[in-house]
């Protein structure tokens, strides 16, 4: 399968022009790849176009221009539909192409492209990313990478451009896995800013006050840091919308659930996401738990 390192010279091809899809592209076109781009509303493809990419009429007209193809999807059945669907990039691809997957999916499901995808040939890795949509434009975010290492080493040069880190951290579907880890964390440490900026409020504390003295000490994080001004402030402009927190706490629990393990911290979490979801609110910033948990009150 895939052996020579792609580069500068490889046709590149992406599909999932979304918020973090559109931003790792452009990184990949200021980086000087040739860069091949599908989308199914042409308007999302078309500032990549005017910026030099080229536009593809499917994911199988992509494949067959493009020997490593990046997806960044919403979820496993988009990714599927992608792959495996009629004119899908399973109908363009070569023997030695790469799909590098940047979605967050089920590890279960990572597993079972990449065994479809081997039986012609292609390499299939699992490369969830972190670090938002911020680090998506300005090329800084974080790769967990699922696969053989040889493929991973083949594909670095060309993941730099959009990630500061690429880390190999084992076989198919063990990216997928980290991810669920860090999705977990990182919900751990939202409850905990939501709850500090809840007491502080309860208390006639100035929450801006309590965030400064506590960035200080031992309970300084990322959600403190970056989350807690902006739930202060009542900014819940995404982002990272809560309908894709809530299906990454879902992965997560499922993927324990399945290794006989019982999350707690991450099924409050899920609980409290989906009741923004449900209330017509999963399109907002998924720091909106932190208006949520002010708004409790206690049991009588």
């Amino acid at each position: 399968m895939t052996a020579a390192p792609f580069g500068k010279d490889t046709p590149v091809g992406f599909i999932g022009l979304g918020v973090m899809g559109t931003g790792m592209a452009q990184c990949l076109l200021r980086a000087g790849h040739r860069l091949h781009v599908y989308a199914r509303r042409a308007q999302a493809a078309r500032p990549l176009v005017e910026a030099g990419a080229r536009e593809s009429v499917s994911p199988a007209a992509l494949a067959r221009s493009c020997p490593l193809v990046f997806l960044c999807l919403s979820d496993d059945a988009a990714v599927e539909d992608v792959l495996f669907a009629a004119e899908g990039l399973a109908a363009g691809l070569a023997a030695g192409a790469c799909v590098v997957d940047t979605s967050s999916i089920a590890a279960a499901s990572a597993r079972r492209f990449a065994a479809r995808l081997a039986h012609q040939g292609v390499t299939y890795l699992d490369a969830p990313v972190s670090g938002g949509q911020q680090g998506a434009h300005s090329g800084t975010l974080s790769c967990m990478v699922g696969g053989t290492a040889e493929a991973v080493q083949a594909c670095r040069e060309v993941m730099q451009s959009f990630c500061k880190a690429v880390v190999h951290v084992g076989s198919i579907g063990a990216g997928q896995a980290v991810k669920a880890c860090n999705q977990v964390a990182v919900a751990g440490a939202m409850l905990g800013v939501a709850d500090a900026i809840a007491l502080a409020l309860s208390q006639g504390v100035d929450p801006q006050t309590m965030c400064a003295v506590l960035l200080d000490g031992t309970a300084r994080s990322f959600a403190l840091e970056k989350h807690g001004p902006r739930i202060i402030a009542g900014d819940v402009q995404p982002g990272f919308r809560a309908r894709l927190m809530r299906k990454d706490l879902r992965i997560a629990l499922e993927t324990a659930r399945a290794g006989g393990t019982a999350l707690q911290g991450a099924a409050l979490a899920e609980r409290l996401v989906g009741e923004l979801c449900d209330s017509g609110r999963g399109e907002l910033d998924w720091n909106a738990i932190g208006l949520l948990v002010q708004q409790k009150k206690p049991a009588s």
